[in-house]
């Protein structure tokens, strides 16, 4: 903790390349099955991946920061045809005394003069937490060495622990890599395939800026329900303004979420993620907001992996608490069977 205090910038690319590196140790270990030797299936994953990079980066990123500028943009636009359409449907919800049209006009007043602003404030932040030389040389370069070397990492960490308690320390770090591995792994890979359907889907409907709403529904779906409640919302606000009076075409908006929800919830996290991951949403949305207040950016990295740790040996204290004789007593029941005679 106190090194993500006082250190957080620095270790940012070595966490980035170690959470990258851990994504990809099951693609190198099933390369290795295959007959492959570790140095030969990093290279061919390095060079997937740079493919693949360079192909995101030639025709998706740049759609992406377009719409997202244009969004920005014509937010204040936007405002005005909500005030417009509030001021035709209720006029007299929108009294020129009244407190709701003061505080809309406030509202449209601070968008138009600092929309701009923020973006612009909001890019420079980005850009130094995440500079192009952490971006583009010394995450890809820990990445691919901590790829190359992950096994031979932890047959080290290994070989350290204490021969007593070695088996329980496994029994943890086993059960912690399977939570990871059904979560960030499992809904990894349910937010990039939903996040790719949002975008395709929206974009082929004609819905403007659908390649960013698809982005923002598919880069939040690890929290359950809010993928689709904060994208289809944003969707659905800007459908009606683009589509009013099209009911077809809202329609189809509201479907592509409504199908994404269905196929989320029956077909990709049963398969995907499991049943057994054991993390409640209520537990993320508290470790994301506690170690990104404290942290910044690299608290909110780490804090489903943290949450996963505590919640394993929250759950094997828990079990360890039921056994000892504190719970079962004495005689070796729990007290409250002691309670329940005459």
């Amino acid at each position: 903790m106190i090194a993500l205090w006082f250190m957080g910038d620095v270790l940012l690319p070595f966490l980035l390349g170690g959470a990258i590196a851990y994504f990809l140790d099951p693609v190198a270990d099933r390369l290795q099955r295959m007959g492959l030797s570790r140095a030969l299936a990093t290279a061919l994953i390095t060079i997937v991946a740079i493919l693949i990079f360079v192909v995101m980066a030639l025709l998706v990123v740049p759609t992406l920061v377009g719409q997202a500028v244009n969004l920005v943009e014509i937010a204040p636009k936007l405002f005005n045809d909500f005030t417009a359409f509030l001021t035709k449907r209720f006029p007299s919800l929108l009294d020129e005394q009244s407190t709701l049209r003061t505080s809309l006009t406030s509202l449209g007043t601070t968008i138009q003069e600092r929309g701009g602003q923020v973006l612009e404030t909001a890019l420079a932040s980005f850009a130094s937490i995440i500079n192009l030389i952490v971006l583009f040389v010394i995450v890809p370069v820990v990445a691919v060495y901590m790829l190359l070397d992950w096994d031979r990492m932890i047959a080290a960490i290994d070989k350290m622990l204490p021969r007593d308690h070695a088996p329980a320390i496994r029994q943890l770090a086993a059960e912690i890599d399977e939570t990871l591995a059904s979560f960030i792994r499992g809904m990894g890979t349910v937010c990039l395939i939903l996040g790719t359907y949002y975008a395709i889907a929206l974009m082929l409907v004609g819905l403007q800026f659908g390649l960013v709403v698809g982005f923002i529904a598919g880069l939040v779906t690890f929290i359950p329900y809010l993928g689709a409640l904060l994208g289809g919302a944003l969707a659905l606000g800007l459908a009606l303004f683009q589509f009013w009076g099209d009911w077809l075409s809202i329609g189809l908006v509201a479907g592509i979420f409504g199908l994404g929800q269905v196929i989320e919830g029956n077909v990709l996290t049963p398969k995907l993620v499991g049943n057994s991951v054991g993390l409640h949403p209520v537990w993320l949305i508290l470790s994301l907001s506690v170690f990104g207040s404290l942290f910044g950016f690299v608290g909110m990295l780490v804090a489903v992996p943290l949450a996963a740790a505590i919640g394993v040996l929250i759950r094997f204290a828990n079990d360890q608490y039921q056994r000892s004789l504190l719970y079962k007593g004495v005689g070796g029941r729990p007290h409250h069977d002691m309670a329940d005679k005459p």
